[in-house]
């Protein structure tokens, strides 16, 4: 069954104007010497007012206005236990671990139905998922690099897939059929968590790499649900799924599946396949229900990426997803709703 936690609340305090961002940062799909396992098992439990301080955030408008809203956090509960990973031993690995188990959809009655038309492009070149009519869920590291907003964000799109028909039975652009194309909507503003800048972190800490876009219209298809992500012993099936646009297959939606290495408070260490481009894509788990036929599916993680970090002075290697805690979990809904009086199941 699902685990039903007690969420927070995140209730708006002020939110002032700041100067419009340069938009002139370089989008970078790896990140180099991040916080790694040893790293994460190192960090202080953060404080209420730190709290306040990484879960507060900035939007970005269409226009290229920028505002900061501050936030209060009722109800957290600081996890006295720190960041506990379990310990496994260290493994150097690639982005294709062993045989490359990524399955490239081609079906038509896949590829525009639930679970995987979720799955959008996001004009920067990362992956991203819907979690309501109007909303996105990517990963920060594809809009800002922890100091400035990355060039294409200032006209930021998302692509929703199609596919193509085919036109008098023919070959339509020298594609084949069953290949997605996409129906780009602009997006009218982007959230940002405070922890994922660099003032406030010092380096660049994964534990906030995620972002939320609200679409300019609103979609007509199903959208996935968010969910808050279990500790690996409670993971239904022990596996998680997601889907995005790989750059090395392009124009295909690939779909992978495997169990996680490691965690710690915010952050799952995996080794699924995946290749740049699917950075942002929507992590989720598969559960049947008792008693009833049809899977149900929740977002509890945002992939963002591989990354190479120093363990014990040499450089490893992993996959690693940024969990949806109670608190981001608060915070996303609030970024939805609006308010965070639907938020308080997760």
């Amino acid at each position: 069954t699902w685990h039903l936690k007690k969420i927070p609340q995140i209730v708006r305090e002020r939110t002032f104007s700041l100067d419009s961002p340069k938009f002139e940062a370089k989008t970078k799909l790896e990140l180099n010497s991040v916080c790694g396992i040893e790293c994460q098992r190192k960090l202080p439990v953060p404080s209420l007012s730190d709290l306040k301080n990484l879960l507060s955030y900035e939007t970005v408008f269409e226009n290229g206005t920028r505002t900061l809203t501050e936030v209060n956090v009722l109800g957290a509960v600081l996890d006295p236990a720190g960041n506990t990973t379990t310990r496994r031993p260290l493994r150097k690995k690639r982005q294709i671990y062993g045989t490359d188990s990524r399955f490239s959809i081609y079906d038509k009655r896949f590829m525009t139905n639930f679970p995987f038309n979720t799955a959008v492009k996001i004009s920067t070149g990362c992956s991203g998922i819907l979690i309501s009519p109007k909303h996105v869920l990517t990963a920060a590291h594809c809009l800002h690099n922890g100091k400035d907003y990355v060039k294409g964000s200032k006209r930021l799109r998302v692509g929703l897939m199609k596919t193509k028909s085919r036109g008098n039975g023919r070959k339509r652009n020298g594609t084949s059929d069953g290949m997605p194309s996409f129906q780009w909507t602009r997006v009218k503003s982007t959230h940002i968590p405070k922890g994922w800048f660099k003032g406030v972190s010092g380096d660049i800490a994964l534990d906030y790499d995620y972002a939320v876009l609200e679409l300019k219209r609103p979609h007509k298809r199903k959208y996935m649900e968010l969910g808050i992500s279990p500790t690996i012993k409670m993971m239904p099936g022990s596996m998680i799924h997601f889907s995005g646009f790989d750059n090395d297959r392009s124009g295909q939606l690939v779909y992978r599946f495997c169990s996680i290495s490691d965690e710690s408070n915010d952050l799952f260490y995996q080794y699924c396949d995946a290749e740049p481009g699917s950075t942002g894509s929507g992590i989720y788990l598969r559960l049947k229900e008792p008693n009833k036929k049809k899977w149900k599916r929740k977002i509890i993680a945002v992939y963002s990426g591989h990354q190479w970090v120093d363990i014990n002075g040499e450089q490893q290697d992993y996959n690693v997803a940024v969990r949806i805690t109670p608190l981001k979990y608060a915070q996303i809904c609030f970024w939805i709703h609006g308010n965070d009086e639907n938020c308080t199941q997760g």
